[in-house]
């Protein structure tokens, strides 16, 4: 047993405690409230901090193991190195205060595995499996021929091409039978796949209801790339439960969003890293030009997103293991600049990266993001107050220590 006691508790959400306590019981958190609340335990091992907050959760990560911006690469990496990078990347992230990644398509769903039994040191993941992908949609590869993509695609399991609605309801039962938490379908054109509008919506009203109904009976959550409107409605209407990226995410879709209790996971964070590192990063021309198309408008839409209320957590649409390159692992917390640029106030944006996190796994989430009773022991102790600066998050040196269902991994008594 723990105890932390915190001259300021940020619960995730709800409003934060002044003198605050935290109990750890092996995984689950045994109170969390006033201090002079909290129940004896004379023979817990006591740390004082100035604040204390749950695990972070990022919602949209990619562990793919590449070390630029162009998807082009992935059929030119082996699976073994892919696979050591982004053990290396998990690994990142949880030192970054990231107890939990919801992994929307890449080696998630094996590296939890890994993660679980000890093998590795990494966060929580709640993998996707493959992105299910229309032929010529954002997860085709369209400078590989077709035979050799479909190939690509059904080995290593990163993206899934179908068409028409057996093909889709097989890409789902596929994901499922490798342990996916989450269903990713790629409802829209994409910004850095070379053939496809970002604009154009990807995949048929009835290939999608047909996506989420087959979801659904498993109980799992369908998140939908969208950046174009088109695809953002179509998603919502048939059902999906959150918006990745959600560019065009105007006031008719907001209010949309907001009528079906969907999530919007902006990833700011990446766009705007990609266009400041375009050459360095080696992003492709096609690619750079659709930076520039959406990047305002993106901008545009978020504020308005925060403004009108609709829920939003937090996402980075990281996927590079180059920890020189423009998006890489254990930068995630620099999303929550973004989200406090939009709108948000401190505390708002803490929410979105913790309490919000396991909402945009549906049935499936687990009882995490929130320092209360019975939620899981994932939480952070810190040098200074984020309420102050959000920008102290960004810092490793600041998260002294980080408990990982209630097992030090950074900081005091960590076991390697």
């Amino acid at each position: 047993m723990e105890r932390i006691e915190a001259d300021l508790l940020i619960p995730g959400r709800g409003k934060p405690v002044r003198n605050g306590c935290v109990v750890l019981d092996g995984a689950e958190i045994a109170f969390a409230g006033p201090v002079e609340d909290a129940p004896k335990t004379p023979k817990a091992k006591t740390v004082g901090v100035p604040a204390v907050m749950p695990g972070m959760w990022d919602v949209h990560g990619h562990f793919l193991g590449i070390r630029t911006a162009n998807f082009d690469e992935l059929p030119k990496t082996s699976a073994a190195v892919m696979a050591a990078r982004s053990a290396k990347d998990a690994e990142k992230a949880l030192q970054a205060g990231f107890t939990s990644i919801r992994e929307v398509g890449g080696w998630g769903v094996h590296l939890a595995k890994v993660v679980d039994e000890g093998t590795i040191m990494g966060p929580h993941i709640y993998g996707a499996g493959a992105a299910l992908s229309q032929t010529g949609g954002h997860g085709d590869l369209h400078s590989y021929p077709l035979e050799a993509m479909a190939a690509f695609a059904k080995e290593e399991a990163l993206s899934y091409l179908c068409d028409g609605v057996p093909e889709c309801l097989k890409g789902v039962r596929v994901q499922l039978r490798l342990g996916a938490k989450v269903i990713k379908v790629l409802a829209s054109g994409g910004v850095m796949s070379e053939v496809d509008n970002p604009m154009h919506q990807q995949f048929s009203d009835e290939e999608l209801r047909a996506i989420v109904a087959e979801a659904g009976r498993s109980e799992r959550l369908v998140a939908a790339h969208c950046h174009g409107k088109a695809g953002v409605l179509a998603a919502l209407r048939a059902g999906c439960g959150t918006i990745e990226h959600g560019t065009y995410v105007d006031d008719e879709a907001a209010d949309m969003m907001i009528e079906k209790g969907a999530i919007l996971v902006p990833t700011r964070f990446v766009l705007e890293r990609l266009l400041k590192h375009a050459k360095e990063a080696g992003v492709p021309d096609y690619a750079y030009q659709k930076l520039l198309m959406v990047e305002g408008v993106h901008a545009k839409n978020l504020k308005r997103a925060v403004k009108k209320g609709v829920r939003i957590a937090l996402g980075t649409d990281i996927w590079m293991s180059d920890s020189n390159s423009a998006n890489p692992w254990g930068a995630n917390a620099y999303e929550l600049l973004h989200l406090v640029n939009a709108g948000m106030s401190p505390l708002q944006a803490i929410e979105a990266a913790t309490a919000t996190g396991p909402m945009t796994l549906g049935p499936q989430a687990p009882k995490s993001g929130q320092l209360r009773v019975g939620y899981d022991a994932d939480v952070l102790a810190l040098t200074k107050n984020p309420l102050s600066n959000i920008e102290v998050l960004t810092s490793p040196d600041t998260i002294t220590t980080i408990w990982k269902s209630g097992v030090s991994v950074k900081g005091l008594g960590r076991a390697d």
